[in-house]
């Protein structure tokens, strides 16, 4: 019934944050420019979005590129981009660059809130 219940809970959370006007934007990110992200993610008004790191490896991709999501204000996405042009960390994907990335991401926050759902059931 708990995990039934979680599930029912990520699954509204999911179709709110899908509804609610968010913007949402993956930047790839270099690897020899992992030090220098701090510029990113010291932004006051970037600061204050969702923000989800994540590197290639763990994703089960190729390469060594670190991937940013930022979920925030259309404000902050843009003020993201100025700073990764500017400090040349790398750049924002396509959105169908994206596609796969956003997939993964999902399913690997999906997985590890049905392991929430099995610790606490």
């Amino acid at each position: 019934m708990c995990i039934l219940m979680l599930f029912k809970t990520t699954t509204l959370l999911n179709d709110a944050h899908i509804h609610s006007g968010m913007a949402s934007a993956i930047f790839e990110i270099k690897k020899e420019k992992e030090n220098e992200m701090d510029a990113l993610k010291g932004d006051d008004l970037i600061s204050r979005q969702s923000i989800t790191i994540r590197d290639a490896k763990s994703l089960g991709m190729k390469g060594e590129n670190i991937y940013i999501k930022i979920d925030g204000s259309d404000e902050a996405i843009e003020r993201a981009e100025e700073i990764v042009k500017e400090q040349s960390l790398g750049k924002r994907l396509s959105k169908e660059d994206a596609q796969p990335i956003e997939k993964k991401i999902k399913e690997e926050e999906e997985s590890a809130s049905e392991g929430m759902g099995f610790i606490f059931g």
